[in-house]
């Protein structure tokens, strides 16, 4: 559901106009931690890429296999990133690396690690929730 699809590299996504926040990660098993996050707002790569009108879903591929998904609402929040950085510096890989997806108003499984591919789409495909028993949204 975008006019133009698009390959970026680590390199291409650092050259769009940075946003840091300081933001809670809650952890469904009951944690939470408090870090700096810096990385492109999800909202200026979609206008790199023309979304579509009828665009209602985004469904995020991780390298490590998970799938989640958001509505186009909360991918276009100012607040939802790419993450590249954690605490003014490289995201270490545990925490993601080299690009995950920060979702603030929703839950931390949401923000899923190992970013490897976006999908745009009209119809939501909560596959990957049900398979782990989680709603699709976990609004916090």
């Amino acid at each position: 559901m975008v006019a133009r699809p698009t390959t970026f590299s680590l390199t291409e996504l650092k050259s769009f106009p940075a946003r840091t926040q300081i933001t809670r990660h809650v952890c469904e098993e009951g944690w939470s931690a408090i870090a700096e996050w810096t990385g492109v707002p999800l909202s200026r790569v979609f206008d790199s890429l023309d979304l579509l009108p009828t665009a209602r879903f985004v469904s995020f591929y991780s390298y490590d296999g998970f799938v989640q998904n958001i509505d186009i609402v909360d991918a276009l929040h100012p607040q939802t990133i790419l993450a590249y950085g954690m605490n003014g510096r490289d995201l270490p890989v545990p925490h993601g690396a080299p690009v995950r997806l920060r979702v603030e108003r929703q839950l931390g499984y949401k923000s899923i690690k190992y970013l490897r591919r976006i999908v745009v789409t009209e119809e939501l495909d909560d596959v990957a929730d049900i398979k782990y028993g989680w709603a699709w949204y976990v609004g916090i």
